[in-house]
């Protein structure tokens, strides 16, 4: 075989001319490369999928419907001209302008209106199905709920074939559903495991705290009520005495301030009688419990998710899913 030349072939490449087709009702626009009137009529019924059994396609300039049909005009055009491929009885109207912007011109309602939107989505999924990717939750909803006899005559395909894609479409909204309620818990898991450090850290310091004050407010001293001041703040003592539910309103370490409390010398803090006292240390007592409690279940998820491993997205179990 003689080698080929170099210089041939970048002349052929240069004779090519990049154009843009699209169909008279279509928005979406596709990129072919031709040498000539011939060759890009051909491309852009296969790209456009028109039957081939009809006529041969009319190609019109996009911005004012000029019939193209001769050789040498379309040679003299310059590239990325716009097309419009019409079909058999198939007319360029005004409607038909380029898709970037004259889609404006037409009336709001028509554009807006949920059957064109749906069109217009099953044309993407025609076109390539892996836009499924790209679109919104809220379109993905629309496309559920077209009936399936009308959405498989815009598709041509069959009820049944349309019936798999919108399961599937069901599948990828459900999906971003779980997606979304599993950051929502794994941020509140987040959460909760600072605030489980913060009451252990509250917990390890009242343990440090001498116990000499502990003593002087366990053995009640003859002053009233000053031992328990001395242990418990201001800012507490005016929680216990305001707030309604104050065992709700402390952190761990002052409710195992209060506990420590000699009864007596509390109820004399708070001008109190002994047995209210009594019932606020109780109340307090069964707050802390619960709290510990949540910090033991808490350890007990993060030593079960550790032994977990992640399933990477294809092997999500799903109840939709063939066993």
């Amino acid at each position: 075989r003689a080698p080929r030349r170099p210089g041939r072939e970048a002349g052929m490449a240069a004779a090519l001319k990049r154009c843009l087709v699209r169909r008279r009702d279509g928005r979406e626009q596709h990129g072919l490369a031709a040498s000539c009137l011939r060759e890009l009529r051909d491309k852009a019924r296969g790209i456009l999928a028109i039957d081939k059994a009809g006529e041969p396609i009319t190609l019109v300039l996009a911005e004012d419907g000029t019939i193209v049909d001769d050789e040498d005009y379309f040679l003299c055009l310059p590239p990325n001209t716009k097309f419009v491929a019409l079909a058999k009885n198939e007319k360029w109207s005004s409607k038909s302008l380029d898709s970037g912007t004259g889609w404006l011109s037409e009336p709001a309602d028509e554009v807006d209106s949920g059957a064109e939107k749906w069109k217009q989505l099953a044309r993407q999924l025609k076109d390539d199905l892996s836009n499924i990717i790209l679109m919104s939750e809220e379109d993905l909803q629309v496309l559920i709920d077209v009936p399936r006899s009308d959405l498989a005559e815009e598709l041509a395909q069959s009820e049944s074939k349309v019936q798999v894609l919108q399961d599937t479409l069901q599948q990828v909204l459900d999906r971003r559903e779980e997606e979304r309620q599993s950051r929502q818990l794994l941020e509140l898991y987040l959460e909760a495991l600072k605030n489980e450090d913060s009451i252990l850290s509250k917990v390890a310091a009242s343990e440090a705290v001498p116990g000499k004050e502990m003593d002087e407010v366990d053995t009640g001293s003859s002053s009233t009520g000053s031992s328990a001041r001395r242990v418990l703040s201001d800012q507490i003592l005016a929680a216990l005495k305001e707030k309604p539910a104050p065992e709700l309103c402390l952190d761990s370490q002052d409710l195992e301030l209060v506990l420590k409390a000699d009864p007596e010398a509390l109820s004399s803090a708070l001008q109190w009688d002994r047995q209210k006292a009594a019932a606020l240390q109780q109340a307090c007592d069964q707050e802390l419990s619960k709290r510990l409690q949540q910090v033991q279940t808490l350890h007990s998820l993060r030593s079960t998710s550790k032994g977990k491993k992640t399933l990477p997205w294809g092997d999500w179990p799903s109840s939709k899913r063939k066993k």
